[in-house]
């Protein structure tokens, strides 16, 4: 029998022994609704909130994020906005490590602001960094953001309810000047490892981090057609931030990509430029040529390929705490 004016029903056993509350909905224009509950205050919650969404036309959506756990979000937001990050990679890696925590099995809709605050402290206490947590939440948070914006599901983002973990002070780390046992710098030591390296790109991207202070990102998206040797600059058509920027490049900056451009030497015809005209000296003489200005990407190197391989470099030069963007606050 029902209870009050809410459809909530009494389970009850042969021996007319109440078992719990079963909430049956039928609604015009909506799906039959049932539910069993243990309490009856959870059935009466229960039939309320469904019977208000049911009105104010937001059940559906509900439902669907009570229906999608927080690894089925992960996974369209890596499928739909993830793929068209420049951090894509990065970001994929951390989606799927964050699949893996126990968070990740709620639905949208049960995660609470207190559930977030346990994950924070939890990660604090396996040893990770605050900025490590920080990056974690504030990714999460976007994926409640894209849920309710673009997915329709009308749902409170937990992550705003929890405290954000406390920043230590910025770090300092620069390539180390002082000489070692065997007389060598730091960047000394990294530069020749890059030399032994199998990897041809290594050296240069380096070598050029150092000379310009560029990005990872922006040396390894540099296009030749950008280029421009003879009046030294490197053009940024879209950097970290979204804007354009242009590098002066220093001398050793230009060998650098001298070396590049010609790899094996002056060979083959040399042809009048139709855009982006080049002026260099030949490898094997003073004699000044133009040619045809190369295009296509500078470096031949992904970025998940070139972060193992400069995580390679340092260790075997022995460096320990060593950013990639560490190397741009040093001028040789």
């Amino acid at each position: 029998m029902a209870r009050g004016q809410l459809p909530i029903f009494e389970r009850r056993s042969e021996d007319n022994r109440l078992m719990g509350y079963q909430v049956k909905i039928r609604k015009k224009g909506f799906p039959s609704v049932s539910r069993q509950f243990d309490r009856y205050a959870d059935a009466e919650r229960f039939a309320l909130d469904t019977l208000q969404g049911m009105t104010a036309r937001t059940w559906t959506v509900r439902r669907e994020a009570e229906r999608t756990t927080l690894a089925d979000a992960l996974d369209r937001y890596k499928r739909e906005v993830t793929v068209d990050k420049k951090s894509a990679y990065g970001e994929g890696c951390l989606i799927e490590r964050l699949k893996q925590t126990r968070l990740a099995q709620y639905s949208l809709a049960t995660i609470q602001g207190s559930d977030i605050a346990a994950y924070r402290d939890e990660r604090s206490g396996e040893g990770a960094a605050a900025n490590t947590v920080r990056i974690e939440l504030a990714l999460l948070s976007h994926v409640y953001t894209v849920a309710a914006s673009d997915w329709g599901m009308p749902i409170v983002n937990p992550v705003k309810q929890a405290r954000k973990p406390k920043l230590p002070k910025g770090r300092e780390r620069r390539l180390d000047p002082r000489l070692d046992n065997d007389g060598k710098t730091e960047e000394q030591r990294l530069l020749d490892a890059c030399d032994r390296s199998k990897s041809r790109f290594i050296a240069p991207i380096v070598r050029l981090a150092i000379q310009t202070g560029m990005r990872r990102g922006e040396i390894l998206g540099l296009q030749w057609e950008h280029v421009d040797l003879r009046h030294r600059t490197a053009h940024l058509p879209d950097t970290k931030n979204g804007e354009s920027r242009t590098v002066p490049l220093s001398p050793a900056a230009r060998r650098i990509l001298v070396t590049l451009s010609w790899p094996k030497g002056l060979k083959g015809i040399v042809h009048r430029v139709k855009r982006c005209a080049t002026t260099i000296k030949s490898p094997g003489g003073g004699v000044q040529v133009r040619r045809q200005a190369r295009r296509g990407p500078v470096f031949g190197i992904g970025d998940s390929g070139f972060v193992h391989t400069f995580q390679r470099v340092c260790e075997k030069a022995g460096i320990e705490g060593l950013h990639f963007h560490d190397l741009g606050r040093v001028v040789s």
